[in-house]
């Protein structure tokens, strides 16, 4: 081979090898869900005047995401245990990267208060719940206050009147009909404004609404005083373990025995346990990190859900298969409530 013709054919290799080399990095818009963590609560929740120094842990799981991912990093994906591939629209809907994120944050420390109120009120102490409106999780793409709301916004006051619950704002909101005027007062980084729009039609439906979705925006009052920051975790579903951290800590009982124990779920103020994505993933983090306990939530795949959601399935029945293919002997429980788990722990 001439000298030429060599140099020509090394810059061809090196012109392939850089294309190549784009392509296996290149985001493709895809999102892995993947195993994530399996980690102790101590750190995590705080109670003045108290600290968890008994062994074992109660253990807050979690669910991976990989993404934007690159051809590189779906193989990757694809290799880990119960990893799922979700277009951008599945996993997130209508929100970019970082207004998911923020979403994430502001259920996380909604799941906290709730999960505060609930594991006093199961302790029988007092607290007091003080509710500040809505919180503005996203809004439709017909939303009459799409141009004037943002995600994160809380909504205060519909036509000058506050409301105590989001039941209640979303009640009142349809009770009027659509195409009415509607003024909304709402914060936005500690600063008050209003909003004004018709009342749009909600999709599939002749209710009145203003195209938003929602979550209360509470704070819980305790003494002592509970501080609940999971750093970088978002989401819901670690309502039920922050509830069993905090019972534990402000009662001062040991229900672990020695034990990593599992589980989780979201929490409303007075207990109620509801439904989480990805419960496979967490079970097989949760075995790997060798707990003995798995509370998992128990909602029956009745008639009504199916018609709503055709592929729902409970957690407790999706946890207890899970179990069983990785071969494990960590006990699933099925809860409802956080009265549910606390009985468990108190009769184990």
């Amino acid at each position: 081979m001439s000298k030429r013709r060599g140099v020509i054919v090394a810059v061809l290799v090196v012109f392939v090898v850089g294309l190549l080399g784009e392509f296996l990095f290149w985001p493709t818009g895809k999102y892995v869900e993947v195993p994530g963590s399996a980690e102790s609560l101590k750190p995590y929740v705080k109670v003045a005047g108290t600290k968890d120094t008994a062994k074992g842990s109660y253990l807050l799981t979690t669910v991976g995401i990989i993404g934007p991912a690159t051809p590189v990093e779906l193989l990757y994906g694809k290799l880990q245990p119960y990893a799922e591939i979700d277009d951008a629209s599945d996993l997130m809907g209508n929100e970019t990267s970082a207004e998911y994120a923020q979403l994430q944050r502001y259920y996380i420390k909604s799941a906290a208060d709730m999960a505060t109120a609930a594991a006093f009120k199961a302790a029988k102490r007092p607290y007091q719940i003080t509710h500040k409106g809505i919180y503005v999780m996203s809004l439709l793409k017909g939303s009459p206050f799409k141009s004037q709301l943002q995600l994160g916004d809380t909504i205060t006051k519909l036509d000058g009147k506050a409301y105590q619950t989001a039941n209640a704002y979303v009640q009142a909101i349809q009770s009027r009909p659509v195409g009415s005027r509607l003024t909304l007062t709402y914060q936005r980084h500690g600063q008050q404004h209003t909003a004004t729009g018709k009342l749009m039609r909600l999709p599939g439906t002749k209710k009145a609404g203003i195209g938003i979705t929602l979550t209360e925006h509470t704070v819980t009052k305790t003494r002592p005083k509970v501080t609940i920051d999971a750093g970088n975790i978002g989401g819901p579903s670690a309502g039920l373990m922050f509830a069993v951290q905090v019972y534990t800590q402000i009662t001062g009982k040991d229900f672990r025995h020695g034990q990593k124990i599992a589980g989780t779920g979201t929490i409303d103020a007075d207990g109620t346990v509801g439904q989480i994505g990805g419960i496979d993933k967490k079970v097989y983090m949760a075995n790997k990190q060798g707990a003995k306990v798995f509370f998992a939530p128990d909602m029956p795949a009745t008639k009504k859900l199916l018609k709503l959601d055709p592929t729902y399935q409970n957690n407790y029945a999706v946890a207890k298969k899970t179990a069983r293919e990785l071969g494990s002997k960590m006990k699933i429980v099925p809860v409802r409530t956080l009265q549910d788990a606390l009985a468990y722990l108190k009769a184990h």
